[in-house]
């Protein structure tokens, strides 16, 4: 049976700006994301990828179209059943956005105590997540202490302390240095294999061909091919698929 839909996208298409200086960043896309699914977005800078991404959790909202997830139409829902919606939609950033202030142990506590966890059952669980990324020795540290990797790491497991049924990346790697890039790429590569929902936009084609269970690029703000990781890398359809992989992998 087939796995139910998870991510429903239909018509979406985001303007930016009005009149002569109005920028189409994405136009008419149609998406469906399957439950379990590790969906994988490529494509080169300025594709539309990040905004995309977005509109998933309605940090940017669509000029036209909708977005359904879990069976909740974002579009249609007031401002505080758009944030329980968005409890279920975890985001990691490039840039981490974790509190300067607060140790890793805090930044992971967060939001949990705002949803209303007492105190001793946040710190319980995100001991639990710290230990999942190797990192329960830096519970205490501020993200001043922490390499790009080790913060992007406390920015995985804070999100996934809301245990969200979708988790949203947006270039986990691309703020990283070259040797921290794998430690963040093992631990979604851990998360693929628990079976949560995860769309991730990168420029990793490595993590893509290999973790994705669905790939999708991008050109000029509309899908220009998806399919399965061999389909888009090995057989891609699309001259302009063809263009972008002949100059970041040698595989056409």
């Amino acid at each position: 049976m087939e796995a139910r839909e998870m991510i429903a996208i239909r018509g979406l298409t985001k303007t930016f700006g009005t009149g002569s200086d109005a920028v189409t960043a994405l136009r008419d896309i149609d998406l469906s994301v399957r439950a379990g699914e590790i969906f994988g977005i490529i494509g080169l800078s300025g594709a539309g990828k990040s905004t995309l991404v977005r509109c998933m959790n309605y940090l940017e909202h669509p000029t036209e179209g909708s977005v359904t997830v879990d069976g909740k139409k974002l579009g249609a829902l007031n401002k505080t059943e758009l944030l329980n919606a968005r409890r279920g939609i975890g985001m990691i950033f490039q840039q981490f956005n974790l509190l300067m202030q607060k140790t890793a142990l805090d930044n992971i506590c967060f939001p949990l105590e705002i949803a209303g966890v007492s105190r001793k059952d946040a710190i319980d669980r995100a001991r639990e997540l710290l230990k999942l990324v190797d990192l329960e020795d830096r519970e205490k540290a501020y993200p001043a202490q922490l390499s790009g990797g080790q913060k992007q790491r406390i920015a995985i497991v804070r999100a996934l302390a809301m245990e969200p049924d979708v988790l949203l990346f947006d270039e986990p790697t691309s703020a990283l240095d070259p040797e921290m890039v794998g430690e963040v790429l093992q631990v979604i590569s851990d998360l693929a294999r628990d079976g949560i929902t995860m769309v991730v936009v990168t420029h990793e084609m490595g993590f893509a061909r290999k973790v994705g269970t669905r790939v999708l690029f991008m050109d000029g703000g509309q899908i220009a091919e998806q399919g399965t990781p061999e389909e888009i890398f090995e057989h891609p359809q699309n001259a302009r698929t063809k263009e972008f992989l002949s100059k970041v992998i040698n595989v056409i």
